[in-house]
């Protein structure tokens, strides 16, 4: 039933590119008045306030602002005096948590959150007047709230702190809540209580509170709550081992082959000095997955070593296959257990699709109309290489594609191949500009660039912003880790430290009554020192993200770090989450943000990139970092082209990953016969028009989504036709600047974004698009949305014939 707020962010194929290094890549509830007690702190025996940063919503210090903001990220000697006071004084705490000032405090954070946790659990237990079960929903959330302020923040800091012991004591109070969170979810009385409360209060919430219930209710059953005993211990048991296998599975996946070894001269083509760094005595040692065997695959003119290497990084070992072959066992053996038809139908009850019929409906559309772009591009393929090879004859080998990709592109006349040139109109700072600019343009938020205090950040090149709105002050507060530094993961992600809700009376009474010294006032105590507000409806927990890129710097230079434009495009995607956070401001975190349905959590951070492309979007920000000229549109627009020309092989390439994850958490498992090589190479051969792995390759192997999405992983896909629907037909798909109106952001805003999770998104949907067909949601609507992505292909198709008369 509880869980966290930690992301699972979404890695396509074209993210991965975009990190290739370039010699490789080519809240609505009753306002509670204030409690006149609870205004005196210092009578309170809270501490003085230690003067916080003072905020100004208003607009006037706007330009000032926006200034600083560019600073901050583009001169390290700016950034240098900016920083200094976070060099000195008493520690903040991380995150400014009073408790996590040191590493013995995060034991402290655990076990002050555990007793709260274990109060609340009481007064949920001991409800029995219709009174106390009207607040049972509250309370349940407030519980899992307190789960997730260690479970969220412990497990971005246990992977991202650089000091070991600050990485172990987090470790310590995540297992230690974790362990909490599994106890609950086998709680009979707490389920036991909410159906109690549902019978005999429910008609007094409101919407939100109604479908926060539902969500719980329905958690608490997948929790198997109502299972006979046995079952229910079989149910733990196989819970433990499917989260055992498949951290397994993605942690320890690896090849059957680490290495190939070639004569230097066999990679003609590829990088001399990339090879030069495998080379010993004349023989080159290559690894068979990561950069190296993608840029030799890219690049390398021999088909027979390209043979050799592509085979070698699509073949899994066997402990990894058996590992995925145990975990969809389990889950399929957990969902029959469960008395679900399959784990996808299990997965699916809570997500826009509902069930995997309504999946595969979809995606066996999409399938059929891509076939004709997929077809133009093979031809294109096949084309290039009987030119290379002067061979008619010659036929499209799986190991050929990425290299006549790259042959292909490469013939394109350009003005891009001096890489530089497009990223010196992208310097960071200009780009953070350009979309606070744009938040401001159609939500009215802005970014403010606020001096770290001491020990509040995990790295001294964290910048920290805070969200002020124009109507509601302060409403968030955004730590961007964006440069490249040893050690940090190059996967680009968005972190909820800490999700939005609302701060209940009672609990600020609570707070106040144990008046701990290590507070300024109650509100404060009420959320362990971190980020509030006070609003008309009561004190606001606020969100707290994180965001990790990792864009490059050269040490001691004065040059800013300058993006390529797929990073501009990252960067554009993971604040599309961001925003999301930011103004889906609910009253409760359970629904808060991003937490909402899987496959509707990728929608505004794909439409980011719609934006990112838009000429009037860039023509905010895109400028030369030297001499300050705009950026020529046409540029963008041709880079655009090249990206787009083979999307049809990629879309191919996610749809049988789709379909294979489908297969994967279906009822097949469930037959000892089942075998996950066989069935990923026969999606191969049937929905794909590229030549298909040869046999015995195995690179479903290396698909970590498989644990991650569980029956999920269309969703990218369906968030991308969402995202081009509502870009052409909310902002007018940019034209005459409907990208930057005010009233389309709007529409947009409080249609979509500000309910986060606490609406039927299919409502949301209908609601932006003014489109009753899908409101109701199911197979019907499925099939209308697949309709979509048909109809903008067969627009496409027909402006390319009219653009050759």
């Amino acid at each position: 039933m509880f869980k966290s707020a930690i992301p699972r962010p979404w890695i396509c194929s074209r993210c991965i590119s975009r990190q290739l290094p370039p010699r490789i890549r080519r809240n609505h509830i009753q306002a509670v008045p204030p409690t006149p007690s609870l205004e005196d702190p210092v009578v309170l025996g809270f501490k003085p306030a230690r003067g916080q940063v003072a905020l100004d919503p208003t607009t006037p210090g706007s330009q000032h602002d926006d200034k600083t903001l560019g600073q901050i990220f583009d001169s390290p000697g700016f950034w240098r005096d900016y920083s200094q006071s976070s060099k000195s004084g008493s520690h903040a705490g991380l995150f400014q948590n009073r408790y996590l000032t040191s590493p013995q405090g995060f034991e402290q954070f655990a076990n002050t959150s555990l007793e709260k946790a274990k109060r609340v659990v009481a007064k949920i237990l001991a409800a029995s007047s219709t009174e106390e079960y009207e607040h049972v929903v509250k309370d349940l959330e407030r519980l899992s709230d307190l789960l997730c302020r260690i479970i969220d923040l412990s497990d971005f800091v246990k992977a991202t702190h650089p000091d070991p012991r600050i990485n172990e004591a987090a470790t310590k109070a995540y297992a230690m809540m974790y362990e909490y969170m599994n106890v609950l979810n086998t709680t009979t009385g707490l389920a036991r209580q909410l159906d109690i409360a549902l019978q005999t209060a429910g008609s007094a919430w409101g919407e939100e509170e109604q479908l926060v219930a539902g969500i719980l209710k329905r958690d608490f059953a997948k929790s198997a709550i109502d299972l006979p005993q046995g079952d229910k211990e079989k149910f733990v048991k196989l819970s433990q081992e499917i989260s055992q296998v498949g951290s397994d599975f993605v942690n320890y996946m690896e090849p059957a082959q680490k290495y190939l070894t070639f004569k230097s001269s066999g990679l003609y083509g590829m990088d001399p000095m990339l090879v030069k760094e495998f080379t010993r005595w004349g023989q080159v040692t290559l690894p068979t997955i990561a950069e190296p065997a993608s840029a030799a695959l890219h690049t390398v003119y021999d088909e027979n070593v390209r043979r050799q290497i592509f085979a070698a990084s699509r073949t899994s070992s066997k402990s990894s296959l058996s590992r995925l072959q145990t975990l969809m066992a389990k889950r399929a053996e957990l969902a029959k257990l469960s008395k679900f038809q399959s784990y996808a139908h299990m997965s699916l009850e809570d997500k826009m699709a509902k069930t995997p019929e309504a999946v595969n409906g979809f995606l066996q559309e999409l399938a059929k109309d891509n076939r004709h772009h997929v077809e133009s591009c093979l031809a294109d393929l096949l084309a290039a290489k009987k030119s290379y090879t002067r061979n008619p004859n010659a036929t499209l080998e799986p190991w050929d594609k990425e290299f006549y990709m790259s042959q292909v592109l490469a013939s394109v006349p350009s003005r891009l191949r001096n890489s530089d040139f497009l990223s010196s109109y992208f310097s960071l700072g200009r780009v953070m500009q350009g979309i606070s600019r744009l938040f401001t343009r159609l939500y009215g938020v802005r970014f403010v660039p606020r001096e770290n205090l001491p020990g509040e950040t995990w790295n001294s090149d964290v910048r920290t912003l805070d969200i002020i709105s124009e109507t509601d002050g302060h409403v968030a507060v955004m730590y961007c880790d964006l440069f490249a530094r040893q050690g940090k993961s190059p996967n680009p992600a968005h972190f909820t430290i800490r999700c939005s809700r609302r701060i209940r009376d009672g609990e600020i009474q609570e707070a106040a009554a144990i008046a701990n010294p290590l507070f300024e006032s109650a509100e404060q105590a009420a959320n362990d020192g971190m980020a509030f507000s006070k609003t008309s409806n009561g004190v606001m927990q606020l969100p707290i993200i994180a965001l990790i890129c990792n864009f490059a710097t050269t040490a001691g230079s004065k040059k800013p770090s300058l993006l390529s434009f797929n990073e501009v495009t990252t960067l554009f995607h993971e604040m599309g989450h961001a925003i999301h956070s930011i103004l889906g401001r609910t009253n409760f975190q359970e629904v808060s943000g991003t937490r909402c349905a899987t496959d509707f959590a990728e929608l505004p951070s794909i439409i980011m990139e719609h934006f990112a492309a838009d000429p009037s979007v860039l023509a905010l920000f895109a400028s030369h970092y030297e001499t300050d000229q705009p950026l020529p549109y046409e540029m963008v627009a041709e880079k655009l082209a090249l990206d787009k020309k083979f999307e049809g092989v990629d879309t191919e390439n996610q749809l049988i990953l789709s379909l294979l994850d489908q297969a994967c958490h279906s009822s097949l498992p469930l037959n000892p016969s089942f075998n996950t090589t066989e069935t990923y190479h026969s999606l191969q051969r049937q929905h794909g028009a590229m030549p298909p792995d040869p046999a015995g390759t195995s690179w479903q192997g290396f698909f970590g989504h498989l644990f991650g999405y569980g029956g999920s992983y269309y969703s990218y896909l369906f968030d991308r036709v969402l995202a081009e629907r509502i870009w052409q037909k909310v902002f007018e798909g940019g034209r005459d600047g409907g990208g930057l109106a005010r009233g389309n952001g709007e529409r947009y805003k409080d249609e979509v974004l500000k309910w986060g999770g606490a609406r039927d998104p299919w409502k949301c949907l209908a609601g932006v698009l003014r489109d009753e067909r899908v409101e109701s949601g199911g197979k019907e609507a499925m099939q209308v949305v697949g309709s979509w992505g048909i109809e903008r292909r067969r627009k496409d198709r027909l402006e390319g014939r009219r653009s050759k008369l």
